[in-house]
């Protein structure tokens, strides 16, 4: 490949516009609008002009909350210097990968490719033909230890460029036929348990036994890992496995990734313990995050779980909620200029707000030191300041103290909300208020889990209000779903991930309300989905729309990374929406789809396990469960809530409402025209792998046959 080198929010006026930046929504790009690097946005006017003056382009992919992006920019694209020379030699484009997902991922794949890693920012250098030639991710403004700096870089560039023309676009084309042919798919047999029980033993040999977590360091919460692993508890009785969920959680908990005064998870552990974390707190982590603790709340019992997920909601609802009711994406790590300074404190700043016997308290609680409790890696030495995280247990601290935990509990509450009073009034880290609706999605299914799991009103209106409000403002009138608002407006042709999520929000919204418009929605979407982003040929689910703007690949997402896949989301989906309406052909698509991906997960299942507990669903034993009953009834509603406080995670929930004549759900699900209230009583219908128990009226009855059918 070509280049052999050793790399290893303010008011913006008319009148301080620069770049071409100006139009934008994204808050990413609008960071950027005033720098002296004359930006502009993915689209046809940059390529023309490149075309026109035969310069290539300078392609850099970030998000309004990463550090790093932030550190590049202060660094170089604010610096006259760095611009004068970019904007010689190049056309400069800037992407929100939030945005732009499919651009991101294709560009992203090149990188990784090319150099062995990827993240962001992300620097690829493209011909006007938009086919990459070099890829990097940050760089310094000048060359030092090794690493070759932007201003040589760009340097080498220009001059490769004016001599060497031929060079770079035969090495552009080589790539751009790599990248094509990357991806192509091997349809093979399909799943059994046996890749169940690789991924099992995958994660457990990368398992932390001392701290929890699948790595050493950095810690990724990953929490589809943990919602796989209490699947194949659940599967196989092995104690080991829910002692590997419940450690990480337990761990995450006390950590410093976890907020202890506001609430809601940062990004990732720095270390291998938990304490330090990069301190970006992304909604998509507050919702799946959330789902694993409702899920061992459920399996457990353990009170602790439930009451993290209600902190977590608790911070959503507080500072991730617009006015009309979808939620923000990311708050920075950042502000003033440095990362964490916002939740950070030293000794001195909790001592001048507590009285003595609550400072003490704190102390001994949330591990307060004077020096300062973790070591800043970029100096070599602690800085004074502290990372809140608890010591122990609540239980063990309680003892050690010889209080009630009870009384503990009371007496930290307190402390919390003094230290938070005063946090409040510090300058907040940027906030990223685009609305996505995919991860609108993920947060619309697990407050819709959450409502029925704790019977808690206030997250199945949040819900319902979130889900109004994508489907009032972010719907076309055909149906199809856009990407992203922002300041009153849509834009942006929906992904597969945003018909997936919201879909699988849905489903939830469903099983929670047993209001049918939910169901029908969903598979009005799914349809969509299947019109535009299935592969006719193969199977499977593109990234993009068949409609969408043509780039240099059309490509599927598999990968379970920070977020689950599209088609690890979809296919889950279309197992859940087979068992609810009885139609075969949406369980045919999903074994399409498990088909296709066979080859690529069978080696290394670890890295999706998404796409595994849609195995596990697959798999069985799977569980159709119909409550025939009236729902002002006590009886009816009496057998809901025995099921709700069950772990049984592959089952699908319905109600047919008997008060009605007839019933709504006749019309969308073919099985259940004959599932009547015997005896004018509630009545549950229980099918396991299609095959059909008994009805029953006794609760007893009703989980014995929701526990049956489980094997090793």
């Amino acid at each position: 490949m070509i280049f052999e080198l050793s790399i290893n929010n303010h008011m913006i006026t008319k009148e301080t516009k620069k770049n071409h930046l100006f139009n934008e929504k994204s808050p990413y790009l609008l960071q950027h609008v005033e720098n002296p690097v004359d930006w502009y946005p993915w689209g046809e006017e940059a390529f023309k002009k490149a075309k026109e003056e035969n310069k290539t382009i300078f392609l850099s992919i970030g998000y309004s909350t990463c550090h790093w992006c932030h550190v590049m920019a202060h660094e170089s694209f604010e610096d006259d210097e760095v611009a004068e020379l970019m904007n010689e030699v190049f056309v400069s484009i800037k992407v929100d990968r939030e945005e732009r997902p499919d651009i991101d991922k294709i560009y992203m794949t090149v990188c990784q490719m090319m150099t062995g890693s990827g993240g962001w920012p992300l620097t690829i250098m493209i011909t006007p033909d938009k086919k990459p030639f070099f890829a990097g991710t940050y760089f310094p403004k000048e060359s030092r230890f090794g690493r070759i700096g932007l201003i040589d870089l760009i340097k080498r560039v220009k001059n490769l460029w004016n001599n060497n023309k031929n060079e770079i676009l035969n090495s552009a084309d080589q790539i751009t036929m790599t990248l094509q042919n990357i991806d192509q798919e091997a349809p093979g047999d399909n799943f059994s348990k046996t890749i169940l029980n690789k991924a099992y033993k995958q994660l457990k040999n990368n398992f932390d036994e001392k701290n929890g977590g699948f790595s050493e360091r950095p810690k990724f919460p990953t929490p589809h890992n943990l919602l796989f692993l209490l699947r194949y508890w659940k599967r196989t009785g092995e104690k080991e496995v829910l002692e590997m969920v419940e450690k990480t959680l337990q761990a995450m908990r006390r950590g410093g990734i976890y907020d202890h005064i506001g609430f809601g998870i940062h990004r990732y552990s720095t270390d291998s313990t938990w304490l330090v974390p990069h301190f970006e707190k992304m909604l998509y982590d507050q919702a799946l995050v959330a789902m694993a603790y409702i899920e061992a709340y459920q399996a457990t019992k353990n009170p602790e779980y439930r009451k993290t997920t209600q902190e977590i909601f608790e911070y959503v609802l507080r500072d991730m909620t617009s006015p009309e009711g979808g939620f923000y994406s990311a708050e920075d790590a950042d502000s003033e200029g440095e990362e964490g300074k916002f939740y950070v404190w030293s000794k001195n700043d909790v001592d001048k707000i507590l009285d003595k016997n609550e400072f003490d308290l704190v102390m001994k609680v949330f591990n307060i030191k004077k020096s300062g409790n973790y070591l800043e890696e970029s100096i070599g030495r602690k800085t004074g300041q502290n990372i809140l995280h608890l010591t122990a247990p609540l239980t063990k601290i309680s003892s050690d103290l010889s209080i009630s935990e009870k009384e503990l509990v009371s007496k930290i509450e307190n402390i919390r909300r003094k230290l938070f009073e005063v946090r409040e009034k510090r300058v907040h880290p940027h906030k990223d208020d685009k609305i996505l609706v995919d991860w609108n999605g993920l947060m619309i299914a697990a407050l819709a889990k959450g409502a029925q799991i704790f019977n808690e009103r206030k997250y199945l209106k949040m819900a319902i209000k979130a889900s109004e409000f994508i489907l009032s403002s972010l719907r076309l009138p055909n149906g199809r779903l856009l990407h992203r608002y922002r300041e009153g407006v849509g834009e942006i042709n929906g992904y597969l991930s945003d018909y997936a999520f919201l879909i699988s929000g849905l489903i939830e919204l469903y099983e929670a309300t047993f209001d049918i418009y939910f169901l029908k929605t969903a598979l009005e979407l799914h349809e969509i989905q299947l019109k535009h982003f299935w592969d006719n040929n193969i199977g499977g689910f593109f990234l993009t729309a068949d409609d969408s703007e043509k780039l240099l690949t059309r490509q599927k997402e598999i990968y379970d990374g920070a977020i689950p896949s599209g088609n690890s989301v979809a296919m889950l989906n279309l197992l859940r929406l087979s068992y609810l309406t009885g139609d075969h052909k949406l369980e045919e698509k999903a074994d399409i789809i498990g088909r296709v991906f066979t080859e690529k997960l069978s080696n290394t299942p670890i890295a999706y396990t998404h796409f595994m507990i849609a195995a596990d669903f697959a798999i069985g034993p799977t569980y159709s469960l119909v409550i025939a009953g009236n729902t002002n009834s006590k009886d009816t509603n009496e057998m809901i809530t025995t099921i709700r406080n069950e772990y049984i995670p592959n089952k699908v929930l319905m109600q047919r409402k008997t008060e009605q004549n007839p019933p709504d759900i006749d019309e969308f699900s073919n099985f259940v025209e004959y599932f009547d209230n015997l005896e004018g009583k509630a009545t549950a219908y229980v099918c396991v792998n299609k095959t059909c128990k008994p009805p029953t009226h006794n609760l007893d009855q009703m989980i014995e046959f929701l526990k049956s059918d489980w094997s090793n």
